[in-house]
């Protein structure tokens, strides 16, 4: 039972895997011809496997970047890292977790299949950190056994359901149409970065950028994140100092040379996941009409942040900036008002801040980009203050959750059992639950939304 249980979760918490059989499923129930069904279920996983590989090459290359920052600066503190964080969790909460994720996907099924909420989460991995993160919090919340599950699965599904109904109108400024939705759990900061843009209304968009005409090349967005992350990576290299970089990052390599390399790889990475989203865009959605009319009418599929990226690439690269510099402004406010610190974390600023940039851009143009991906950088740098009391014994690990839905959800879980217990907590999803559908309701009334 436990290997089949294990081998159930390794299949869900593949993006790729989880991706390709709903498209597969999709194009039965539409009757497509098995010639279609192989072409498009594979080209469907092809595309999250170049998604994949796009974004293991952009974490890569911002590894040593990482490394260097630390050293150049001489900080120590807390890392904000969902992998690192999950792997430290894994060990104690690991079953518990693969229960919620599995009943949690149902859930959002149902949810998607009998309320307005009209959203499959296909986000594989997120799933997964989400059922881990809840099986955490509800723990230290002293939820134990079958209402531990119970409890973590449906708060998992409601959020996969009302998190990307949240940024939503959003998605339709962005990518111009209704078809997909963002099932990434940084919703918070990037509803919060489309709201500051609304500030900026009238600037004219990143993708507007007019380059003098000696300066052309810049339109193409590949040459500009190159020529951008290799002057941020020789800058961050000449800091940290040349015996650093060689000894311990670029095996010997001239650390000019390896700053190069690496900030040209940054963008080769952005590059693949651009490639990555066009194949699984082409074909997801369409495969995904056979479960919007005959499983969940309506449903939409909501997929991982980089689904925005080829809609405003010059924001992606804007709002990683922004992010980064309020993260680090952060940090040294920290340092200085003393306690912990927390140091930006390089892949969730660039996730995270590159959505936020291209959300801000969506409602206020390259204005909006810089600061709703600016809030975005301070909001992942100050909240964790917040959320480290409430993790238990992994609240003394080095590492926690970085994106901003687990920081929010976990401050007020963790804050109504403290106060309210458990009753509160369960009390706290059911209230969630009536009002995300009626909100939902209420925003479906007033349509036609924002374009």
């Amino acid at each position: 039972m436990e290997a089949a249980l294990s081998v159930l979760v390794d299949i869900l918490s593949e993006p790729a895997v989880l991706v390709a059989i709903i498209a597969f499923v999709g194009l039965i129930m539409q009757q497509k011809s098995a010639a279609d069904i192989t072409k498009g279920t594979t080209k469907t996983l092809l595309g999250f496997i170049v998604l994949s590989a796009g974004a293991g090459v952009v974490s890569g290359s911002l590894t040593p970047f990482g490394d260097m920052f630390q050293e150049a600066f001489g900080v120590q503190g807390v890392v904000p890292n969902n992998e690192a964080i999950i792997s430290i969790a894994l060990e104690n909460y690991g079953s518990t977790a693969a229960l919620i994720m599995i009943f949690g996907m149902l859930i959002n099924i149902i949810i998607a299949r009998i309320t307005n909420l009209k959203y499959i989460f296909l986000t594989g991995h997120h799933t997964f950190y989400m059922a881990a993160f809840l099986a955490i919090i509800l723990t230290v919340a002293d939820l134990t056994g079958t209402t531990l599950i119970v409890v973590g699965s449906v708060a998992l599904g409601l959020l996969m359901a009302f998190l990307p109904a949240m940024a939503q109108p959003a998605m339709r400024r962005i990518t111009g149409n209704d078809q997909v939705g963002l099932g990434h759990f940084g919703t918070i900061s990037y509803v919060s970065s489309a709201g500051v843009g609304k500030f900026f209304k009238g600037s004219k968009s990143t993708e507007d950028i007019n380059f003098p005409k000696g300066l052309s090349f810049l339109r193409d967005s590949s040459v500009s994140i190159s020529l951008t992350m290799v002057v941020i990576y020789i800058i961050a290299a000449l800091f940290a100092g040349k015996s650093f970089v060689e000894n311990n990052l670029s095996d010997g390599t001239n650390y000019i040379v390896f700053s190069l390399i690496q900030g040209v790889t940054f963008a080769a990475g952005v590059f693949i996941i651009l490639s990555g989203v066009r194949l699984i865009l082409a074909e997801i959605v369409p495969a995904f009409k056979g479960i919007s009319e005959k499983l969940v009418p309506n449903s939409k599929p909501a997929l991982d942040c980089p689904i925005v990226f080829p809609y405003a690439p010059n924001a992606v690269l804007i709002g990683f900036f922004s992010s980064f510099v309020a993260g680090v402004i952060g940090m040294f406010v920290l340092f200085i008002t003393g306690g912990v610190v927390i140091l930006p974390g390089v892949v969730p600023h660039f996730f995270l801040g590159a959505t936020s940039g291209v959300f801000g851009n969506a409602t206020g143009g390259i204005k909006g980009a810089v600061a709703g991906s600016f809030v975005n950088g301070l909001i992942i740098t100050f909240l964790p203050i917040l959320f480290l009391p409430l993790l238990g014994d992994l609240g003394d690990a080095a590492t926690t959750f970085s994106d901003t839905d687990f920081l929010v959800v976990g401050i007020v879980l963790g804050n109504i059992a403290k106060f309210m217990g458990q009753f509160g907590i369960i009390l706290a999803i059911i209230i969630t639950g009536i009002a995300a559908i009626l909100i939902k309701a209420k925003a479906g009334k007033q349509q036609p939304e924002e374009s």
